[in-house]
């Protein structure tokens, strides 16, 4: 058994254009956490870099006590790592559970390196590098910006067109590089496309902005598949164009010039409480459906939520150890065919079924059960809420 605290981490890969949101984004997704008045009774949420703790509360107190928006990042590469301290680590189910803390790797990649060329070779290596980093996630959140769409209202194609080519041509610079060793294993599989300010469109839900997409920008979207699919092992196991979602870090209210903000009311966020359960639990869903659908090699089933097996006994209720001692022993088929059963029946745990098992891990101090459930069921609720979508 590992030493305290056990750790299991989770990795999202954040993409935007420069001015889309990204810097806001990541920080009203830690400040509130941090403010006194902030209770929650499963987890506690920590930066695990100080520094870049307080730099994110601080754009957040600037934001909520000033109406000052961050100022832009640009040409940075960040990773942010924040820590999911799982509560009740001395009582008996504390003590069984596989983990204690579920980090979250929030990879951060300029949106200037997607719209304009290298500088140099040493800028070159820097952004390869800085994408290899980010090949761990699972999940990639591809960022529409609001705003734009305003200000292209009624020529919406021409911003979706330039802001999917950008994409395209930025990996399409990379490829050689990326493919020095042949086709990708591990590789961001699903895409998330998201609509960063969704509060400048009040009346949308992700229903409308998926509509306007697929209208106006299908085909650009079906090149950039096209372009991820060329880089990975098993292409099949990819989803871009099928999920998405609206995001909002505030509601802001602007200046007749619309240069700088009247008054930020944070507590009007869209879409921010799902960046966790979208981490943490829509890949183990995704490897379910794929391999239903498709003949996904192990070793590409492996690196697709790795570690699914323990959320999802974490999620349905079980024993760990003797799950993760029959998977080592078991060939490879054989576990396979085990670790399916077991993801399967995480993944079918929905409505009164999935609120019953919530309720009984909180009732029973199974901090980590508790969590998960109410990960699945706030996807279920961002889902039936319409502001994320998924396919069936």
């Amino acid at each position: 058994m590992a030493k305290y605290p056990r750790i299991r981490e989770q990795h999202i890969a954040v993409f935007g254009e420069s001015g889309s949101g990204k810097t806001v984004l990541v920080s009203s997704f830690f400040g509130p956490t941090q403010e006194g008045s902030y209770q929650n009774d499963l987890w506690d949420l920590l930066a695990d870099d100080t520094g870049q703790g307080s730099r994110l509360y601080k754009n957040y107190l600037r934001m909520r006590d000033r109406a000052a928006a961050p100022i832009a990042t640009r040409f940075e590469s960040t990773t942010y790592y924040f820590s999911v301290r799982l509560k009740g680590g001395d009582n008996d189910a504390g003590k069984k559970r596989p983990f204690d803390v579920l980090r979250l790797a929030w990879h951060d990649y300029p949106g200037d390196w997607f719209e304009l060329e290298p500088s140099s070779s040493e800028e070159y290596n820097r952004r390869t590098d800085s994408f290899r980093s980010l090949l761990r996630s699972d999940v990639a959140i591809l960022l529409v910006d609001g705003q734009k769409l305003l200000e292209y209202r009624g020529e919406e194609e021409r911003y979706l067109k330039s802001l999917m080519f950008n994409f395209r041509h930025g990996l399409q610079r990379l490829k050689d590089d990326l493919l020095k060793d042949g086709p990708i294993i591990e590789f961001p599989r699903v895409w998330i496309l998201a609509l960063s300010k969704a509060d400048l469109f009040p009346d949308w839900n992700v229903d409308t902005f998926r509509d306007l997409v697929i209208l106006t920008a299908a085909e650009d979207l079906e090149h950039l598949r096209s372009t991820v699919a060329e880089l990975i092992d098993t292409p099949e196991a990819l989803s871009i164009g099928e999920d998405f979602m609206l995001l909002s870090s505030a509601k802001f209210e602007l200046k007749s010039d619309g240069a700088q903000a009247l008054d930020i009311d944070l507590t009007q966020r869209i879409g921010l409480d799902l960046i966790l359960p979208v981490a943490s639990i829509l890949p183990l869903e995704r490897r379910v459906q794929w391999h239903g659908k498709f003949d996904i090699p192990l070793k590409v089933l492996d690196s697709l939520a790795d570690g699914a097996e323990l959320l999802a006994v974490g999620i349905a209720g079980g024993k760990f150890a003797p799950i993760e001692k029959l998977l080592a022993m078991m060939p490879n088929a054989g576990r396979v065919a085990k670790a399916r059963t077991i993801l399967a029946a995480a993944v079918e745990l929905t409505g009164p079924k999935l609120k019953e098992m919530n309720e009984q891990a909180r009732a029973q101090h199974d901090y980590l059960r508790a969590t998960l459930t109410q990960f699945k069921r706030d996807l279920e609720q961002g889902i039936s809420s319409k502001v994320i979508r998924n396919p069936k």
